[in-house]
């Protein structure tokens, strides 16, 4: 069973709140992998605004789509059947994912001084010309970012940490906000609307809607559906949660099935922490005869390799490719 939490009196800051959601979530990342937050206080009018907004952007004609297509920093629109995650150990991803997609990251100000590094993933968001869908987008981003950061005291306290333990490491983090649209199209043997992965991020947060597709792979190998609770997210940790947690937390496998009869459009944020933060096994994490599974690396490293290894910016170059 996937786990329901309600996080309102967590949200509340009632008293024993916090040490009973960490609990929570410690059951959930360390039985399943995934969970379903209720009571989360990110208003239903803005998630609605976002999925209007994900629909907007990916009726817009393709030539027009192609000139937002994916910069070196990894913002902007990537076309439906250019990519999936070939270094998924999951499942041997010999085909293309059946969905289109539009990447946002943290808007950062012209004088930010990692964009003016010119660092990648730190860079200029894309934009299409669309009144209001900027603005839209990062109200959404932004409720988001202050919910999670919200959160991150009872993942630590999950993990035996300090509950501001992980505070520092999201300032001005790597969250990455993704609009999808999954057409009702016939796939090949093999191919998926996105297919079987583990995340690479530290925790994901999926608005739900009322079309299905998201699947889980339980531990016993059988496929679930996520269950519907109107309102709610779906969470998931990533693999950076996981090579932090040293194995402890799950990253659990899922995938998304092409619709059957209808257009599904989805906006998963993506949280990860600063591009600097160093991934090395958390000290509750380890101890006599469980030593560290990993080497020690940075957010920026591992997001590097696999950024690298799965997307191709060559295979967005032009509508017809």
């Amino acid at each position: 069973m996937i786990p329901v939490i309600d996080l309102t009196s967590y949200m509340a800051g009632s008293a024993g709140a916090l040490a009973t959601t960490g609990q929570a979530i410690h059951d959930a990342l360390t039985q399943v992998g995934f969970f379903v937050i209720t009571g989360h206080g990110v208003p239903a009018d803005l998630i609605g605004q976002t999925f209007a907004e994900a629909k907007r952007l990916h009726e817009l004609p393709m030539e027009t789509k192609f000139l937002l297509r994916l910069n070196e920093h990894n913002n902007g629109y990537m076309a439906s059947g250019r990519y999936a995650v070939w270094t998924s150990d999951v499942n041997n991803n010999d085909k293309p994912d059946l969905n289109e997609a539009f990447f946002v990251k943290r808007e950062r100000a012209p004088d930010s001084p990692l964009r003016l590094s010119g660092r990648r993933f730190t860079g200029a968001n894309v934009w299409p010309d669309l009144p209001g869908f900027r603005d839209r987008i990062l109200a959404y981003f932004q409720a988001m970012d202050a919910f999670t950061n919200r959160l991150l005291p009872a993942v630590a306290v999950a993990l035996d940490l300090d509950p501001g333990f992980f505070l520092p490491h999201f300032r001005d983090n790597q969250a990455n906000l993704r609009l999808s649209h999954y057409p009702p199209v016939k796939a090949e043997p093999n191919q998926f609307g996105i297919a079987p992965h583990t995340d690479a991020n530290f925790m994901t947060f999926l608005a739900q809607s009322e079309v299905p597709g998201l699947q889980v792979r339980m531990k016993s190998g059988e496929w679930v559906d996520v269950p519907h609770v109107p309102g709610s997210f779906a969470v998931n940790a990533g693999d950076t949660l996981k090579r932090w947690s040293n194995g402890r937390i799950l990253s659990t496998p899922h995938r998304a099935l092409p619709p059957v009869g209808q257009h599904r459009y989805a906006i998963p944020f993506f949280l990860a922490p600063h591009i600097d933060t160093p991934i090395a096994c958390l000290p509750t994490c380890t101890g006599p005869g469980n030593p560290p599974r990993w080497e020690d690396t940075t957010y920026e490293a591992w997001i590097t390799w696999w950024t690298n290894a799965n997307y191709d910016p060559a295979r967005q170059r032009d509508v017809a490719a």
